[in-house]
């Protein structure tokens, strides 16, 4: 096992040709260990450099609507009425602290989504 930190491009195309190679490696083997460790410095690599930011409020409503087989009228439940919800999916009416607090309850949106401007 000859393992080291991934930091050039160079450095993480090797890991992600080694990995394919080990990727079947059986746990609690030296190929399974360098599996392990290999993965988690392949992680810490994507994460610096491929962040991946957080998805629009909106989307991210319609999104866990669809999971939950939502309709617009659930929605105006949860935010209080018809012609609100479709204004929000609309995007012609901003979530108020309010609404973010009841949708992160109901859909279990994380609020650091609900709050981003749109």
């Amino acid at each position: 096992m000859n393992i080291k930190p991934i930091k050039t491009e160079s450095d993480y195309n090797q890991a992600l040709e080694r990995l394919e190679v080990i990727f079947d490696a059986k746990l609690n083997s030296p190929e399974g260990d360098e599996l392990e460790v290999l993965g988690i410095l392949i992680d810490q690599y994507e994460n610096e450099n491929f962040p991946i930011g957080l998805p629009d409020p909106i989307e991210a409503i319609k999104f866990r609507m669809e999971q939950m087989g939502y309709s617009q009228a659930d929605l105006a439940n949860i935010v209080g009425l018809k012609s609100r919800a479709s204004e929000i999916l609309n995007r012609k009416r901003k979530l108020s602290l309010e609404m973010i607090r009841k949708l992160h309850e109901s859909l279990h949106i994380p609020t650091d989504v609900l709050i981003q401007t749109y």
